[in-house]
């Protein structure tokens, strides 16, 4: 009896999510909002409004190095800080569409902590709101809703990657997600966060240990962990692909500046110089 007390109503375990979502989503505008304003760093000043503007004209022709090899990121996550700014919009509300954009990191961390968290009382919702809550209140991550970084963003596919590796271990989990298509999304996603961030890298390169843990022979787990890895690959050539072009075309390095003397003799070898 006490437990069908505590067990929370349909209409909570068929919204919780939305309503996580809803609750985040108000939660990060009141921080713009009761600042009044959106902080400027020195790394909007150097080169996250370039990184935008290049996104949208590209400067090949007209700047080298205008923010140091900053200046060769992976620009198109800068787009909105760029239109924002450009557009006159107030501090407040850029800092609102900015916190907005942010909310796409919320459902995985809600997945993840309902794996960890899967019961059905009003006691595990609590504690996976409250999850949620804990991952976007630490320093480091609260640090980010009052400024234009991008970090969080650019490791939101990171966090996708890992909620769906762990996703076929929740029991109510979609019946469509498979172990294969949850490992085959989870790579897609690795491989789109290294695009957006190659510091993301270091992280993205531990998912397959996540992907062994699933059950299976030693056979079907090495497929599982290869075709992880493929789809890694797709995802990057996916969403690097026309920034990397765009590199290579001018630098005959795709992602220059980095290990750039590795290119050297591809270079070399279709007989052009820089």
């Amino acid at each position: 009896m006490a437990d069908a007390v505590q067990l929370a109503p349909p209409w909570l375990r068929r919204w919780e999510l939305g309503l996580v979502v809803l609750v985040a989503a108000i939660g990060l505008c009141l921080i713009p909002i009761s600042l009044g304003q959106i902080g400027i760093s020195w790394d909007m000043l150097n080169h996250h409004i370039y990184l935008g503007w290049t996104a949208e004209h590209p400067r090949f022709d007209r700047d080298y190095l205008a923010a140091s090899y900053q200046a060769y990121q992976f620009p198109y996550l800068y787009w909105p800080v760029y239109k924002l700014a450009v557009g006159g919009t107030s501090g407040v509300t850029a800092g609102i569409v900015l916190a907005l954009l942010h909310l796409v990191s919320v459902p995985p961390v809600w997945l993840l902590a309902r794996v960890c968290i899967p019961g059905e009382q009003w006691f595990d919702a609590w504690m996976r709101t409250l999850a949620v809550v804990l991952a976007f209140t630490s320093t480091v991550v609260l640090s980010l809703f009052d400024s234009t970084s991008n970090d969080l963003m650019a490791a939101s596919p990171l966090v996708w990657g890992l909620a769906l590796a762990f996703l076929p271990m929740d029991p109510k989990q979609p019946r469509w997600l498979t172990k294969d298509r949850a490992i085959a999304l989870s790579g897609l996603f690795a491989g789109v966060s290294v695009a957006f961030k190659l510091s993301n890298a270091p992280l993205a390169i531990l998912l397959p240990l996540i992907w062994l843990l699933h059950s299976g022979s030693a056979w079907e787990r090495a497929k599982r962990l290869t075709f992880g890895g493929l789809c890694a690959v797709v995802g990057y050539a996916v969403a690097y692909g026309y920034w990397g072009w765009q590199l290579w075309v001018h630098f005959g390095n795709p992602i220059y500046p980095f290990y750039d003397s590795l290119f050297a003799p591809i270079r070399e070898l279709l007989g052009w110089a820089r």
